[in-house]
C-alpha cells in the first residue's frame, strides 16, 4: 500500500462529491429538514484565515453527521461583499472594488473548497449581485412605507480617514473600528431605522431561542431597558415671559430615574448640552455666552468620550435659573454637562451625589451639597451630613450606591429603600409630579454611508415633494460604474459626482429630482441573507412562502463571538419586521434562529493575536500544502475547547498528521473476510466511542471527540487483525472530521458508495455500561484514595463502602462530617 498522499487523494474526492451533487439540499425531500448556517465572510484581500476555518469545519462536521443520520441538510455559503472592508482594500491597492470583489470571492471559494466543506454551492449568494440587492432595497422601501426609515440631521461619529459616518457600535475606544483613526463628531443628514420600536420584543423573544446565556445578556445590555419614573422639576419665577405663559405659569424639567428613593438627596440637576430647554431659556441665563461656548465644545466630542468613566467630568451652571425639588420644595441649581446625553432618558438627570459616584465627583469638584439619604442596613453609620448644613468636600472619597434605610427623607425616613421608591412615586403621582416610564439605551440605527461600495438607497429627493421612494418595479437601482470611487474630502458620497445617474424625475410630480447618493451600511445585506438561501433564484419575491415554511427558522447558527451583539440584533430586527408585514409566513415564528453558538478565535504562537504586522498570520493554504486539508480539519477541532481562544501550535498540526497516517496504515491490518470479533473489550470501546463522538459533535466538544477517535485508533493498531465491521465503523465515525482520507480508505476496502453517505452508527446500550469504575475519594477536596467499585452504586452505598475502608478510617475517625458531595460513578468528597 502506497504512502498517505493527501495532495492526490483530496482533489480526487472533492471532484467526486461535486460531480455527484452529494451535498445538495433537496427542496422536495420528505426527510426532516436541518438548516445549519455559518456567517458568510467579507471576501477580503488577505483571503481565508485559520480563524474562519475553525467555525466552518465545526459546522461542516455537524452537517455531515446530520446527513448520515437521515436529515435533509441545508448548509449554504455566500459572500458579504459590499461595504468598507472591500472598499478600503480597493483604495489601498488602487483597483476598482468590483474587480477586487470578483478576485477575492474566487480566492475564498477556492480555499473553502480545498477544505472539503460540504456547502450546497447551488445556493451561493453575493450581496453585490443586483438580483440579490434588489431585495435589500425592497426591504428598505417597506421600512420607509411603514415609517420605520427616516432622514434627519444629527451629530454623528465621523472617521476623517475613512471619510464615513460611523454608528456608535463602530467606534471602539474613541477610534474607528476599521482603520483605528480617532473619530470626531460632525453634523450630517442620515437615514435612520427605527429599531427602537422593536426594543421590547427583541428582549422578550430571547426566551424563545437557544442562545448561550452570555449572548442573551449582551443583547439585553445593549438594548438597555430601564423601568422607572419620570419626575417633574419645576422652574419658578420667570416673570413677564412668553415662555412662561406657554408653560402654564411654570416650566418643567422631566427627569427619568430608577432610584426615586434618593430624591431627597437630589441637590442639583444636569442637562445634556443638546437639551432644547437651554436655548428656550437663554434670555434668563446670565452666563449664556459661556454656556453657549461649552455646548459648542461638547458637541465636538464623540459620545464614548463624553461617557468615559476615566475622564474628569466638566460642566457649567446655568446662572439665573433654578429648579424646585418636588419632594422638599428646595431650590437647586441647574448645570449643563457633557456626560449627560440627550438620546437617553429625557436629556436631564437629577444629581444625587451622596448615592451616585459620578454625581459625587462632580459635586466635590464644584463644591455642591452632598446629602446622605440612605443608610446601609448591614452596618449602622453616622449620618455624614444634615439638610441644614450640607457636607462640602470634607474627606469622603465615594458615594454609597446600595440599598438601605432612608434618612433625611421627611415622612419616608426609616423606610426601606426598595419600598420607598414605590411610596415616594405614588405620592408624587397623586400630586401630578411623576409618572411611570420605561426607557432604553438602544438608539435608532444609522443606515447611511457616504461611500461608493454599497447598496444604493432607493430614494429620490424632490424640492416640491420631499423624499419619495423609488417604484418597486424599477428595482434594483443598480450601483453605477464610476472611475473615481474614493471617498471625497467634502464627506459626500462619490456617487454625487455621477451626475447622469443622480438626475432623475420625481415619482410623484414628475419634475426634475435627485437620487440619494448615500449607500447602505455593511450590515444591510447580512440582515436577511439566511432567508435568500431558502430560494436564491426567485425573481418575484425575496423568497417564496413555501420554501420559507420548509427551511426556516435556521436550526443552528454559528459565528464569531464579536457578532453576537450587533449582527444578531440587527438581523433579528429585520426578520421581525419582515415577519410582521407578511414577507415571512407567520407559521415560521417570530425568531430567525433557533440556536446560536460561537467559536473562540485562534491566536498566534504564544497567545498573541494574529496580524500581518507581527508576521504571525497562518495561511490555511500553506497548512494544506504541507499537511493536507484533513490534517488541518483534525488539528483545528483537536486544539482545544471550541468556544475558547486557542494559540496556534505547529507541533499540534504535526500530531494530527501522524494520527491520519496511523489511520491510513490500519487498512493493512484489516481482514475483509473477518466480519466479527470475540474481543469484548474492543467491542465495548467501539460502542462507547460511537456514543462519545456522536454526543460530542452535538455539544461542540470536538476536541474530546477527536481524542476518543485517537484512543480507538490506538486500540485498533494494537490488534493483529481488525475485523471489517470494526474498521468500517471507525471510518464512518471519522468521516465528518477527515472526509477525504475516509473516502479513499472506504474505496480501498472494496466498498461501494460514499463513506459520507453511510448511516451514522448506533451504539448498543448494554455494551457502553461499565461493570466497575474507579471512584475518587476526597477529604476536604483533597484526593485521599481511589477505590474500584461496581458502577451505578448510590450515594449511601458508596458512603458505606468508604467509611469501612481501613485507609479512610484514619482521616475520618472521631471527626464530624459536615457535608458530602457525591458525583455518581466519579467521586465522593467528605467535608469535615
Amino acid at each position: 500500500m502506497k504512502k498517505y498522499n493527501p495532495k492526490k487523494i483530496e482533489p480526487k474526492w472533492r471532484k467526486e462529491w461535486e460531480e455527484m451533487d452529494v451535498f445538495r439540499a433537496r427542496d422536495k425531500s420528505k426527510k426532516i429538514k436541518c438548516y445549519l448556517l455559518v456567517e458568510f465572510p467579507y471576501p477580503s484581500g488577505e483571503g481565508l484565515h485559520v480563524g474562519h476555518c475553525r467555525g466552518y469545519v465545526a459546522l461542516d462536521i455537524l452537517a455531515r453527521k446530520k446527513r448520515m443520520q437521515g436529515f435533509n441538510v441545508l448548509f449554504p455559503m455566500g459572500w458579504d461583499a459590499f461595504g468598507l472592508p472591500t472598499e478600503n482594500f480597493a483604495v489601498k491597492v488602487g483597483i476598482h472594488p468590483a474587480i477586487v470583489t470578483k478576485r477575492n470571492t474566487a480566492n475564498f471559494k477556492r480555499q473553502e473548497k480545498k477544505l472539503g466543506l460540504s456547502f450546497d454551492w447551488l445556493r451561493e449568494i453575493k450581496t453585490t449581485d443586483p438580483d440579490y440587492y434588489k431585495w435589500t432595497q425592497w426591504i428598505f422601501l417597506q421600512l420607509f412605507k411603514k415609517g420605520l426609515a427616516y432622514k434627519i440631521k444629527m451629530p454623528i461619529n465621523w472617521c476623517p480617514s475613512c471619510k464615513i459616518g460611523l454608528a456608535n457600535e463602530e467606534v471602539v475606544e474613541g477610534k474607528c473600528e476599521r482603520c483605528g483613526y480617532n473619530a470626531v463628531r460632525k453634523e450630517r443628514e442620515q437615514w435612520m431605522l427605527k429599531i427602537t420600536k422593536y426594543a421590547e420584543r427583541l428582549i422578550q423573544d430571547l426566551e424563545l431561542v437557544d442562545y448561550p446565556e452570555r449572548v442573551k445578556i449582551a443583547q439585553k445590555e445593549w438594548i438597555g431597558k430601564s423601568e422607572g419614573w419620570e419626575v417633574e422639576f419645576k422652574i419658578p419665577n420667570l416673570l413677564n415671559s412668553a415662555l412662561l405663559q406657554k408653560s402654564g405659569g411654570k416650566l418643567k424639567i422631566p427627569v427619568f430615574t430608577t432610584r426615586a428613593d434618593t430624591l431627597f438627596g437630589c441637590t442639583y440637576l444636569v442637562l445634556a448640552p443638546e437639551n432644547p430647554l437651554i436655548e428656550q431659556l437663554k434670555d434668563k441665563i446670565i452666563n449664556y455666552k459661556f454656556v453657549e461656548q461649552y455646548i459648542k465644545e461638547s458637541k465636538k466630542k464623540i459620545e464614548k468620550e463624553r461617557l468615559s468613566e476615566s475622564r474628569e467630568k466638566t460642566g457649567i451652571e446655568l446662572k439665573g435659573i433654578k429648579a424646585i425639588n418636588p419632594v422638599n420644595n428646595r431650590e437647586i441649581p441647574i448645570f449643563v454637562a457633557d456626560y449627560v446625553l440627550m438620546s437617553y432618558g429625557t436629556g436631564a438627570i437629577m444629581a444625587v451625589p451622596g448615592h451616585d459616584q459620578r454625581d459625587f465627583d462632580f459635586a466635590k469638584k464644584y463644591n455642591l451639597p452632598i446629602i446622605d439619604v440612605i443608610k446601609p442596613t448591614e452596618k449602622p453609620t453616622e449620618i455624614r451630613v444634615s439638610i441644614v448644613k450640607p457636607y462640602r468636600n470634607q474627606g469622603l472619597s465615594k458615594a454609597y450606591e446600595g440599598e438601605g434605610v432612608l434618612i433625611n427623607s421627611g415622612r419616608f425616613t426609616g423606610m426601606k429603600s426598595e419600598d420607598a421608591r414605590e411610596r415616594i412615586t405614588e405620592w408624587l403621582i397623586k400630586k401630578g409630579l411623576a409618572k411611570k416610564a420605561t426607557h432604553y439605551k438602544l438608539r435608532d440605527w444609522i443606515f447611511s454611508r457616504q461611500r461608493y461600495w454599497g447598496e444604493p438607497i432607493p430614494m429620490i429627493k424632490c424640492e416640491k415633494c420631499g423624499w419619495q421612494s423609488v417604484s418597486e418595479k424599477d428595482l434594483p437601482i443598480k450601483l453605477p460604474k464610476v472611475k473615481e470611487y474614493r471617498p471625497s474630502e467634502t464627506g459626500e458620497s462619490p456617487l454625487a459626482k455621477a451626475e447622469k445617474w443622480v438626475k432623475t424625475n420625481c415619482p410623484k410630480c414628475g419634475t426634475l429630482a435627485k437620487r440619494e447618493t448615500d449607500v447602505m451600511p455593511n450590515w444591510a445585506g447580512s440582515n436577511w441573507y439566511y432567508l435568500r438561501y431558502c430560494d436564491p433564484k426567485n425573481d418575484k419575491k425575496l423568497a417564496g412562502d413555501n420554501l420559507l415554511k420548509k427551511w426556516m427558522p435556521v436550526d443552528w447558527y454559528n459565528g464569531g463571538m464579536e457578532h453576537t451583539t450587533l449582527h444578531l440584533l440587527y438581523s433579528r430586527f429585520i426578520y421581525k419586521f419582515l415577519w410582521d408585514i407578511g414577507a415571512v409566513p407567520k407559521s415560521v415564528g417570530p425568531e430567525p434562529y433557533k440556536k446560536r453558538t460561537s467559536h473562540g478565535i485562534i491566536l498566534g504562537g504564544g497567545g498573541i493575536k494574529m496580524s500581518k504586522s507581527r508576521g504571525n498570520v497562518v495561511n490555511p493554504d500553506e497548512v494544506i500544502k504541507n499537511y493536507g486539508a484533513d490534517t488541518l480539519r483534525i488539528y483545528e477541532m483537536f486544539m482545544g475547547p471550541f468556544e475558547q481562544m486557542i494559540p496556534w501550535d505547529t507541533k499540534g498540526v504535526k500530531g494530527a498528521r501522524r494520527f491520519l497516517e496511523k489511520t491510513w496504515w490500519l487498512k493493512e491490518k484489516t481482514n475483509n473476510s473477518k466480519q466479527i470479533t470475540d474481543n469484548k473489550e474492543l467491542e465495548c470501546l467501539i460502542h462507547k466511542t460511537i456514543k462519545k463522538v456522536g454526543d460530542d459533535i452535538e455539544s461542540l466538544k470536538f476536541n474530546t471527540a477527536v481524542s476518543a477517535l485517537m484512543i480507538l485508533a490506538n486500540e485498533l493498531d494494537k490488534q493483529e487483525e481488525i475485523s471489517l465491521v470494526h474498521y468500517l465503523l471507525f471510518l464512518t465515525l471519522l468521516s465528518p472530521f477527515a472526509p477525504h482520507i475516509t473516502e479513499e480508505l472506504w474505496e480501498r476496502a472494496g466498498l461501494k458508495g460514499f463513506c459520507c453517505q453511510q448511516k451514522w452508527p448506533k451504539y448498543d446500550e448494554k455494551l457502553i455500561k461499565q461493570e466497575t469504575i474507579n471512584l475518587i475519594v476526597q477529604i476536604n477536596g483533597k484526593v485521599r484514595d481511589k477505590i474500584e467499585i461496581k458502577a451505578g452504586i448510590s450515594e449511601e452505598g458508596v458512603k458505606d463502602i468508604v467509611l469501612k475502608s481501613k485507609k479512610m478510617i484514619k482521616w475520618i475517625e472521631n471527626k464530624e462530617i459536615k457535608k458530602i458531595i457525591f458525583v455518581p460513578d466519579k467521586l465522593i468528597n467528605f467535608v469535615l
